[in-house]
């Protein structure tokens, strides 16, 4: 499945104003129902979904876009839409600015994982750069069509390779995790999983040998990454690890390893 399998000319809207988010949702509910997936689901049903998700936090990522979305248990397909609001509403984002761009996914329950990667493909997309006013520019649902598929045309489930490569990624900056975590989401049939841990300064400054050597409490956030993915898309996924990073041979608080895998077989859930 990519983007433009789900992506419904008929779901996208240009030149819209809102006075609230709630205008919003209800219009999202509204525009969605248009696509022929949804035509059996009513509009109280996806705005009650819409709404639920919202209480959870915003969906407003920053930078001028939100992506509302849902899981329905009556959805068996996905439906992704678009609207411009060129003057911006506010959406509770989470830098506080207003929203200009919505994408919106109204999914079924069961594709959790796919639900997710769908996420992670879209909000990198639209956080490139000039990739809001690209999008922005148009004046037309054709046109905004052709420009969102053209800022990422990615797999969102790929089919099984036999090469595979074992990636670790030892990161004790909680922010770096956070936007390295969302990155790898978004790589094509990659199976992830977070290890917790804890630093070795952790323990060190309780042995009395080494106890001078910390005047504060050493911090204690350390996680690691552990990814399988395509062989071919190793250096992909390392490329954009670094994007965040930095250089890796000049970075601190991060390390990278990687291992070619000799067998894989089987799936994680997300």
């Amino acid at each position: 499945m990519k983007l433009a399998d789900v992506l419904c000319k008929e779901c996208i809207a240009v030149n819209a104003e809102f006075n609230n988010k709630a205008e919003v949702l209800r219009e999202v509910a509204r525009l969605a129902r248009k696509s022929p997936v949804l035509k059996s689901v009513s509009e109280q049903e996806i705005l009650a979904g819409l709404e639920a998700r919202e209480s959870l936090g915003s969906t407003g990522i920053g930078g001028g876009v939100a992506i509302p979305h849902c899981r329905l248990k009556s959805v068996q397909e996905f439906v992704v839409g678009v609207i411009l609001v060129p003057s911006g509403v506010d959406f509770d984002a989470l830098d506080a600015a207003k929203v200009r761009l919505i994408v919106f996914i109204i999914a079924p329950e069961v594709e959790s994982n796919k639900h997710v990667r769908l996420l992670s493909i879209i909000s990198q997309s639209l956080l490139a750069p000039n990739a809001l006013d690209k999008i922005l520019a148009e004046q037309t649902p054709n046109g905004v069509y052709g420009s969102l598929l053209s800022e990422k045309e990615e797999e969102i489930n790929g089919g099984e390779q036999v090469a595979r490569s074992l990636i670790h990624v030892f990161i004790q900056n909680e922010d770096v995790f956070r936007d390295i975590l969302q990155i790898l989401t978004g790589i094509e049939s990659s199976s992830l999983v977070i290890v917790g841990a804890e630093n070795a300064g952790v323990y060190l400054s309780k042995m009395p040998l080494f106890a001078s050597f910390w005047s504060d409490e050493p911090s204690d956030f350390s996680r690691i990454i552990i990814a399988v993915v395509d062989k071919k898309l190793t250096n992909e996924t390392l490329r954009r690890i670094e994007s965040i990073s930095g250089d890796l041979n000049k970075s601190t608080g991060i390390m990278v390893t990687i291992q070619e895998v000799s067998y894989a077989a089987g799936s994680l859930s997300t």
